[in-house]
């Protein structure tokens, strides 16, 4: 049996602060036990999360401000060592060349072997959940950066003269696809994303987090022989012949 792939660095870009940790914190947590060194970026801070009839637009910068602390104390759980935040407006995300660029700008700097994203193509959830548009448009922005931007010296060159030569990263891990190729046993750090997840006090409400997380990822499981886990699509961007 191959050995389990584990990076030594990796980067983990999302549309909002808990995309991560509703998705794959496992997957995060269980690399940072294994001595990887990963950065985590939002996008946005996720200003635009609540409907409380109560808030009106000037309670926008104070929830950026809350849902960023929840990031980090949940980034602190997961250990995750750097968060980065961009601060696009939540809600209003595109894909835009100056939203590739920065990304393609923070690849060059921490350049990580692995690097960790939502589906871009990704539309239609089951028949109840419309995926949202800024999960898309955060995972097309990193895919273009990832490939082929941040390897490629000729595009964006003025990146050059700020001092950051091109880097490729070695794997992609899309997350939310329909037919994953790829799963990640997250049964020893299933606990560990559910206490991240709890973090984001602003976001839950009610919601079960303890039994649809373990819902989710016996969910994610199926296509594997696992009984926790996270689902891929495994775009290997370098060879490695020692790892499976």
């Amino acid at each position: 049996m191959k050995k389990e792939y584990i990076p030594k660095s990796a980067i983990s870009i999302h549309a909002h602060p808990d995309d991560q940790e509703f998705t794959v914190a496992g997957t995060l947590a269980k690399w940072a036990r294994a001595g990887c060194d990963i950065v985590s970026v939002a996008i946005t801070s996720g200003d635009s999360g609540s409907n409380d009839p109560k808030h009106d637009s000037s309670y926008k910068s104070r929830l950026a401000r809350i849902r960023e602390r929840e990031q980090r104390a949940a980034n602190q759980v997961l250990g995750i060592r750097e968060t980065v935040f961009l601060g696009y407006p939540d809600g209003e995300l595109e894909p835009t060349l100056s939203l590739r660029k920065e990304l393609t700008r923070i690849v060059r700097k921490f350049k990580p072997e692995a690097a960790v994203t939502g589906n871009p193509d990704g539309w239609f959830y089951g028949n109840d959940y419309i995926n949202h548009p800024d999960h898309r448009a955060a995972a097309q922005a990193a895919c273009a950066a990832i490939f082929p931007s941040a390897g490629t010296r000729l595009i964006f060159t003025d990146l050059l003269l700020e001092g950051y030569e091109p880097h490729n990263v070695k794997r992609l891990y899309v997350h939310g696809v329909e037919k994953p190729d790829t799963w990640v046993d997250i049964s020893d750090t299933l606990d560990i994303k559910i206490a991240a997840l709890k973090k984001h006090a602003s976001q839950l409400g009610d919601y079960e987090v303890d039994r649809r997380l373990r819902e989710w990822a016996v969910e994610e499981a199926k296509g594997s022989k696992k009984k926790y886990a996270e689902a891929f699509r495994l775009m290997i961007l370098e060879q490695e012949e020692d790892h499976g």
